[in-house]
């Protein structure tokens, strides 16, 4: 949809970006986290680290496998 749209172009205002991504959700490939530190699009999954309150999880494994050590 992005090229289907034109959403390249600068005509779009960031409401009307944030309407067309609430209408076709697959514009946003990445989960969009909230906590009190910010809201952020968290991908890869261990960027989510940079806004947790206490990012200090220790050993996680991603969807895909990897191991992440974020202690």
């Amino acid at each position: 949809p992005y090229a289907e749209l034109g959403l390249d172009d600068a005509k779009w205002t960031d409401d009307k970006l944030l309407d067309l991504m609430l209408m076709h959700p697959i514009l946003i490939n990445r989960p969009v986290v909230v906590t009190p530190k910010g809201v952020k699009l968290c991908r890869p999954s261990e960027a989510v680290l940079d806004i947790l309150p206490n990012p200090h999880v220790g050993t996680f494994v991603k969807e895909d496998g990897e191991i992440v050590n974020a202690a």
